[in-house]
């Protein structure tokens, strides 16, 4: 029996014995295969490099193939690093990095009429980056002269300029056009003989905005109308202005009204002043003006903002007719509300045209007119030939 019992503990004492060794030998495997690199991804192919069109010489655009590697898990590309040079053999430096997926890259900080060379490495998964791709150039970014991707723009600029001219001709020629009627301008004539009968005076406020605000410009048309026919009645036109250069304008216009009527010795220089360039400072003294004179017609044309609906609720309260006319939407609302009159969107730059029907005035008026019916026209067939899968009538006129 104890004879026995030895035999069969002696390979038990052989497997103890060789497992330490046994350990080593993993352990030195395993440590070798982790100093061993990955492998470096192979780099991408057919690198390209062409100057970016219809620029003004100012980017060159990349191009290239991916890594063959790219989707290989050991060796798979992280991202490329693209490089740039001026000569064919560098020295390159590094300019961008790009993830991997990417397939094209866009130089933006080169400069017009100088040339470059570039080259893209990918880096791999563990950190290693490959050798580089060929060398691509080299390109040369040139501006151009016209920007192909706006040729609708400039076909229909060059439409709308020719209608224009033709138009402005034919209605020196005498040709009558049809301007639907404006019931605040149509207006403008009645409101200046209740005036006149009432034996009350006409205040004109021109916006509270600088001279060169086409708001403005249109307000010095309209002021012009008024003078005029002021003139004619013999009513005086009060003109408090909120700044100082629109002030000298008015000025002269109301003047010139006046001689044009052939009433020069009707005209007071001190009806047309300078009140302050302060917002409601100009708000408070206009207020004072039409509680105490009681005008009996108040005309809102130019440039408003938080004020206008102060001046013309207090315009209300004394018993005024009322016209307004402005470009600022968001005050558009309250004009309404608290005038008998308001000219809403582009009838304040018809106005000019409408008073005075003049012939480049009409023409340029009319011109807007087809254009804009045009407009709707080439909507109108977008959305048809859209329906029916036909885009390239729709890229033609999307400016990129």
């Amino acid at each position: 029996m104890h004879r026995h019992r030895r035999g069969r503990g002696l390979p038990l004492v052989a497997a103890l014995a060789l497992l330490p060794l046994l350990l080593l030998q993993a352990s030195a495997a395993l440590a070798e295969n982790a100093a061993e690199d990955p492998p470096a991804p192979r780099p991408p192919l057919d690198l390209k490099a062409v100057d970016t069109p219809n620029d003004r010489g100012e980017s060159v655009d990349l191009e290239w193939r991916p890594s063959p590697d790219e989707a290989d898990p050991a060796a798979g590309a992280l991202l490329y690093l693209i490089e740039r040079a001026q000569a064919q053999a560098g020295p390159f430096e590094r300019i961008a990095d790009a993830p991997a997926g990417t397939t094209a890259y866009t130089d933006n900080s080169v400069r017009d009429e100088e040339t470059y060379y570039y080259r893209v490495s990918p880096r791999g998964t563990g950190g290693g980056t490959s050798a580089p791709s060929a060398v691509a150039g080299p390109v040369r970014s040139t501006g151009q002269w016209f920007d192909l991707r706006k040729l609708a723009t400039l076909i229909l600029t060059f439409l709308f300029c020719l209608t224009v001219m033709v138009l402005i001709r034919a209605a020196r020629r005498g040709k009558t056009f049809y301007v639907r009627p404006i019931p605040g301008l149509s207006a403008v004539d009645e409101a200046i003989g209740r005036a006149t009968e009432m034996g009350k005076p006409i205040l004109f406020i021109p916006g509270i905005s600088v001279a060169s605000e086409v708001a403005t410009l249109a307000a010095f048309t309209l002021l012009g109308r008024v003078a005029k026919k002021t003139a004619e009645y013999q009513t005086p036109v009060l003109v408090p202005c909120a700044d100082p250069i629109v002030m000298t304008i008015a000025q002269e216009i109301v003047k010139s009204s006046y001689l044009d009527a052939g009433r020069p010795e009707l005209y007071r220089q001190e009806d047309v002043y300078f009140v302050t360039q302060d917002q409601f400072s100009y708000t408070a003294a206009v207020n004072g003006v039409m509680l105490r004179e009681r005008p009996a017609t108040n005309f809102y044309i130019g440039k408003f903002y938080a004020e206008s609906l102060v001046l013309a609720e207090t315009g209300n309260v004394a018993g005024s007719i009322q016209i307004a006319g402005t470009d600022e939407i968001t005050q558009i609302p309250f004009f309404v509300a608290a005038c008998d009159y308001t000219l809403i969107g582009e009838e304040l730059y018809a106005s000019s045209a409408y008073l005075s029907q003049e012939p480049p005035l009409l023409g340029t008026l009319k011109a807007q007119d087809f254009g804009k019916a045009v407009g709707a026209i080439l909507i109108v067939l977008g959305v048809i030939m859209a329906a029916f899968g036909q885009t390239w009538f729709v890229d033609f006129f999307r400016v990129q």
